[in-house]
């Protein structure tokens, strides 16, 4: 059985096209951000789920996710249940569904490494370049998610470079461009996204009697988008050539995300 907490029809932010969203419950991070605080404990409110039925769910809205859309796994953290997964992955890909998994990339083991095979598309989300400020933002160190960052470009597994920009915590100049000194040669990135920091999670705090620990931060405005989608594109410029021979989007959505 799988631990759901909720899901999210016809969803457009979460991988490419129209796709079904499955939040998992359980995460190993502790993103001082997450706007997600009711998934993070493994065994917090959700629905045990078989397998079955969330085929039945995907295969019931096919007809609407078009040429691109398909179903993404986000949490939570959907590698903390790799192993319930993974006969899902397998019916999904039988059934002609597009798989994305949404993910922090700092679980690893073989039922994760069977569990991103199968996989079509991982949206990797990197919260700081900089190993102790990952730490302060996450609680956690950002050496594992490297490490897979590095196996997607050797497996030759597309995916998807998230970073949330976080005035004070991830938005340092000097951090991003060893970050785009890291990935600079990888093949295997189709796109790079801006995420804005928002604060549409805090009520959740209130409501779970959580202190909500960066409430005086403020969210990005507009310029401040502009600002960081040109430093992107000139740090990590080898990258974004990369991605225009492959024909891939180079532009700016202000609002929920910042493609380049």
């Amino acid at each position: 059985m799988i631990r759901v907490h909720s899901y999210e029809s016809l969803g457009t932010y979460d991988g490419p096209g129209i796709r079904l969203v499955v939040f998992l419950q359980g995460c190993n991070f502790r993103c001082l951000y997450c706007a997600n605080p009711d998934t993070i404990d493994a065994k917090g409110e959700s629905k045990e789920t078989s397998p079955e039925e969330i085929l039945k769910m995907a295969v019931s809205q096919k007809p609407f996710f078009g040429k691109k859309g398909g179903i993404t796994f986000s949490g939570g953290e959907p590698t903390f249940q790799a192993r319930e997964l993974i006969p899902l992955f397998r019916s999904l890909k039988e059934a002609g569904i597009h798989i994305c998994v949404d993910t922090n990339g700092s679980i690893w083991n073989e039922d994760v490494k069977t569990l991103l095979t199968l996989a079509d598309l991982v949206l990797l989300d990197v919260k700081e370049f900089n190993n102790d400020r990952h730490r302060k933002l996450t609680a956690r160190s950002n050496e594992q998610t490297l490490k897979t960052a590095a196996w997607l470009e050797e497996n030759q597994k597309p995916f998807w470079l998230r970073y949330v920009l976080v005035q004070g915590y991830s938005y340092f100049r000097e951090d991003i461009e060893a970050m785009g000194e890291h990935f600079k040669n990888y093949q295997m990135i189709e796109r790079v996204e801006i995420l804005p920091y928002h604060t549409l999670g805090v009520h959740k705090y209130e409501a779970m009697s959580l202190e909500y620990q960066l409430k005086d931060v403020k969210c990005n405005t507009p310029e401040q988008l502009e600002e960081a989608k040109a430093l992107f594109e000139q740090i990590f410029q080898d990258c974004l050539r990369q991605l225009m021979k492959k024909n891939h989007s180079l532009h700016a959505v202000l609002g929920e995300y910042c493609h380049l």
